[in-house]
């Protein structure tokens, strides 16, 4: 039973802080990432993601919606009275909430408004490049990246998909490997955790502190290694790839389908083919995957559908496996996420492709053909060993990418 709930069932008067600590403290213990407090038709509902997926864990009385909102708007200095305006804030670590921080946001919906916490716990948060699950060659080839002195790597994936754990595990692996010998400086929207020897700058549009404009300014300041939170436009695109051809190591994310799709999305950014040629060095797609709880996985037979999927001869030797949910998965059948990745590493030949205006498809190809493994390769690796589900690799990967 969760501690929120004890407390409902035993409180003779509800109050309102009291509340809203059970409730943090029920997501910190569970390990969820965010927590979803939304009005519904009915009832105000707490879920929590577990896991990259979202879970109930309470519902409570409509009347609890204003005083509970109004609790986590003093908690990150939020304008109480204002109801009908999105409203983001910080709330520092305290230690009755597990001494974890918090990114509260409030949006008004046509129920009321809706909370949803950002949890971000240091003692969880690791940001050692050998603990974030990456395949060997993955991680051989990323560190290899990282040693060039010059160049664009780019990281893509959805939100949520681990690319911002994988930037700073980059940048800190630098530190720990070059000490104070290294010029590191970032520009992030928002700043999520802050590292050591690391100059990291937060854009700010209310003073005009845009992504190009910190870009420009950072240039002038000397780093070997420039990190860029996002490649949004063409601009802050023109920049970093200005950037990694004047000598210094860019590592940013931007949003495509696919590591090969990146090219033609910064194409329709209007960056030549001949810069990007010439300035990417590496591409790395990310997902997240749930890991099968290892207290009640078992044997699974997967749908006939799915494994029609599967390469051939794939399922003679797989050992197909999946949660059965217990308590120590509270249910869910899962128990911690690991990565999936596809890192293409540019070279000469696919710098001719790209130059060469290909298709995506084609780059695609070409990378294989020089040794890529895909996400999807990589994601039935996983379920070959009975370490995640097929049903999961398919949640994650769509078809799409096969």
């Amino acid at each position: 039973m969760s501690e929120t709930v004890r407390y409902l069932q035993s409180a003779e008067t509800m109050e309102t802080g009291v509340l809203v600590k059970c409730i943090v403290r029920d997501a910190v213990q569970a390990g969820a990432s965010d927590i979803h407090i939304e009005p519904w038709d009915t009832t105000l509902v707490v879920r929590i993601r577990l896991n990259g997926v979202l879970s109930e864990l309470v519902h409570l009385p409509l009347e609890y919606m204003d005083k509970i909102a109004g609790r986590f708007k003093v908690m990150a200095n939020l304008v109480t009275y204002q109801t009908g305006l999105p409203q983001e804030g910080h709330a520092s670590a305290d230690p009755e909430l597990g001494g974890v921080e918090q990114r509260i946001s409030v949006f008004p919906t046509t129920r009321g408004e809706k909370i949803v916490v950002r949890i971000f716990d240091p003692s969880k948060r690791s940001f050692d490049l050998g603990s974030l699950g990456f395949e060997e060659d993955t991680l051989s080839t990323l560190k290899d990246l990282l040693t060039k002195p010059s160049g664009l790597m780019l990281l893509t994936g959805p939100t949520g998909s681990g690319k911002t754990t994988a930037i700073y595990a980059s940048l800190y692996h630098l530190v720990q490997k070059h000490g104070s010998a290294i010029s590191i400086a970032t520009v992030e929207d928002p700043v999520e955790f802050n590292l050591p020897a690391v100059a990291q700058a937060q854009v700010n549009l209310a003073q005009e502190f845009t992504y190009p404009r910190a870009l420009r300014s950072l240039m002038r300041q000397d780093p070997q290694v420039i990190m860029v939170g996002e490649i949004r436009d063409s601009e802050t695109a023109a920049i970093a790839v200005q950037a990694g051809l004047t000598g210094h190591l860019v590592i940013s994310t931007i949003h495509s389908g696919s590591t090969a799709g990146v090219f033609a999305r910064m194409i329709n950014m209007e960056i030549e083919p001949f810069l990007l040629a010439s300035s990417i060095i590496g591409v790395m797609g990310v997902r997240l995957i749930r890991r099968n709880c290892p207290c009640c996985s078992q044997p699974h037979e997967p749908e006939a559908g799915l494994l029609k999927l599967l390469p051939p001869n794939f399922a003679d030797d797989a050992m197909f496996r999946k949660g059965a949910g217990c308590e120590q998965c509270l249910g869910t059948g899962f128990q911690g996420r690991t990565s999936v990745t596809e890192l293409l590493k540019v070279d000469q030949t696919f710098r001719d492709a790209v130059l060469q205006k290909m298709p995506t498809r084609d780059l695609q190809q070409i990378a294989i053909t020089n040794g890529m493994n895909t996400m999807w390769d990589n994601g039935l690796k996983r379920v070959a060993t009975g370490e995640t589900s097929l049903d999961e690799v398919l949640r994650v990967i769509s078809v799409d990418e096969l």
